[in-house]
């Protein structure tokens, strides 16, 4: 039903050709339009050969989900860098919620916090699989997550998770789960 390219980055958008080319979507979701690379253009170019353009949406856009609601929270600005131009959303099923945060930075997280955006959630995906970038002591404080997720590469050369994120990710009792050991 719905197809998010979190931001234009290739490992968070290069696969997404595929899947536009073969299966039928009915809204997709990046926080912006066009990118001069190639991955990216052949993202749009399968979207549009389906009929569909690409929606940015802005924080409070929402949609229902089989049974949960599924909540835009951000970019709440404008970033030069392309990990804060993340899309970020929020998944409410039932009483457990779950937030999705991309490749999002200290500077993305506070600019939400100040937005004052409804962070607190069950489930955090960490940001930028587990990068001393993200995932700031302020900004768990706001989240209070029960469990985090890592997704990250085994033996990934940019060494992710770091220390610095699992130490605080421990600190805030986080139960955590990372796909480079449990896929």
């Amino acid at each position: 039903d719905y197809v998010v390219c979190t931001h234009a980055h290739e490992d968070h958008g290069g696969g997404m050709a595929a899947v536009m080319a073969n299966f039928s979507a009915g809204e997709v979701l990046s926080p912006v339009k066009k990118r001069d690379t190639r991955f990216f253009n052949n993202f749009v170019k399968y979207t549009e050969a389906q009929g569909l353009e690409i929606t940015v949406p802005s924080p409070g856009d929402g949609f229902a989900l089989g049974g949960g609601i599924v909540t835009v929270l951000g970019p709440t600005a404008q970033y030069d860098e392309t990990n804060n131009t993340s899309i970020v959303l929020r998944l409410d099923y039932g009483s457990t919620s779950f937030l999705f945060t991309g490749d999002m930075e200290r500077d993305a997280e506070q600019d939400l916090i100040d937005y004052g955006a409804e962070l607190r959630a069950d489930v955090l995906k960490v940001g930028h699989h587990g990068s001393s970038t993200s995932t700031s002591y302020v900004f768990l404080r706001e989240v209070m997550p029960e469990y985090a997720v890592i997704s990250c590469g085994k033996d990934n050369s940019y060494g992710h998770p770091h220390e610095e994120t699992l130490s605080r990710l421990r600190d805030e009792g986080a139960e955590l789960y990372r796909t480079d050991m449990q896929g």
